[in-house]
């Protein structure tokens, strides 16, 4: 049996080895086949030297109302290729699975939104305008990638009216999850001053282990609330405490420690941040934090949106979706920004594995959703 459009153009996806941030050919690829559809496609460089990162806009249609697909063609990297049954990027059909970096996270998604497209503007060629958002950054630091995106669309009136992010949303079988919200990020490195000294001496010392003890007491796989309508409870947790000392009977000149604060919109990143600082003053002695807030926390209320979409999934699927917020974060956090945003995709069990695979009849299966919600939107008007 031949294989359909979109597992074609998912096994063409997956041979770019697009390693972030790399684009590997993944985006002109995706250029390629939405010229061919009708799509006014910009490339949008960002970044200077080995940060520049390129990404694609596609737009077909000028009037509302604006549906956007948004997703990304950077992979991580493969790992021990040793351990690989297939070369990651050589995207083999076997056993109704295809195998390859980034089949789950999230080529085969992206495959899916353009064949799903591709179908739609066949009967409804003139139905207001349809935007995919293709980035080459998510799998790095997303310094460069959608949120310059974001802030070009703003600048250009090209703001869709929802969006849907095709991240690998399913725990088992599609029509598991959707999406509709993510936890914030905040994550710190503290560094703790002292006095050398010997074990022996402590009185000629000054352990800074022993404060920085009571200063991660908050922060030490704590739950920090009680949850909300839409979130579990925010969670804090140690990763990493360091004195680059290897000597058992030497108090250290310096401690460092690692953590990081999964949140929900009970909190915002600054005032967690303030709070842990007054914190630490009332601890005492020197100390010095570095804080990284990645994302802040975002839900999309339970709506239209997510009707639409719930709807659409149990059209086709025969089961409903449950809403969730759970999970790492996603370049939705930076789309909710401009517009209503939901995740979903593919199952997602294999991502960043070494064989990572995505059963063919899911990318068949998604399709047949993505078109289902265009279209739903369309039919509604918005």
């Amino acid at each position: 049996m031949i294989p359909s459009y979109a597992i074609q153009l998912a096994q063409d996806l997956v041979r770019c080895p697009s390693v972030t941030p790399a684009e590997g050919g993944a985006l002109n690829l995706m250029q390629d086949e939405l010229c061919k559809l009708g799509f006014d496609c910009t490339r949008l460089p960002f970044g200077k030297g080995v940060a520049r990162i390129d990404n694609l806009f596609a737009r077909r249609g000028i009037r509302g109302p604006h549906f956007a697909f948004a997703g990304h063609t950077d992979v991580v990297p493969a790992g021990d290729l040793e351990k690989w049954q297939h070369d990651p990027f050589s995207g083999v059909l076997r056993d109704g699975k295809l195998f390859g970096r980034g089949a789950a996270d999230m080529k085969g998604g992206v495959a899916a939104f353009v064949a799903a497209v591709a179908e739609f503007i066949q009967h409804t060629p003139d139905a207001g305008s349809i935007s995919l958002i293709i980035t080459g950054d998510e799998e790095a630091d997303a310094d460069f990638g959608t949120v310059k995106m974001v802030e070009w669309m703003e600048v250009n009136q090209h703001v869709p009216d929802v969006c849907v992010v095709g991240e690998p949303t399913n725990s088992n079988q599609i029509g598991d999850v959707i999406k509709n919200g993510r936890r914030g990020s905040l994550s710190c490195h503290l560094q703790i001053d002292g006095t050398q000294g010997h074990v022996a001496y402590p009185h000629l010392a000054d352990n800074p282990i022993t404060r920085l003890l009571t200063m991660l007491e908050p922060v030490n796989g704590t739950k920090l609330d009680g949850g909300n309508d839409y979130f579990d409870p925010s969670t804090a947790n140690v990763t990493s405490i360091d004195t680059n000392n290897a000597a058992g009977n030497v108090i250290p000149a310096m401690v460092t420690a690692k953590f990081n604060i999964r949140f929900n919109t009970n909190h915002k990143s600054d005032d967690l941040i303030g709070w842990l600082e007054e914190h630490f003053e009332r601890v005492g002695g020197p100390w010095h934090a570095t804080w990284r807030t990645s994302a802040e926390p975002f839900v999309t209320p339970v709506g239209t949106l997510t009707d639409l979409m719930q709807g659409a999934v149990e059209t086709v699927t025969g089961q409903k979706p449950v809403l969730s917020t759970s999970g790492g974060t996603s370049d939705a956090r930076f789309i909710t920004t401009i517009c209503p945003v939901v995740e979903f995709g593919l199952v997602g069990k294999t991502m960043h594995q070494i064989d990572e695979y995505v059963d063919v009849a899911d990318i068949d299966q998604l399709t047949n959703i993505y078109h289902e919600i265009l279209v739903q939107f369309f039919k509604g008007g918005s």
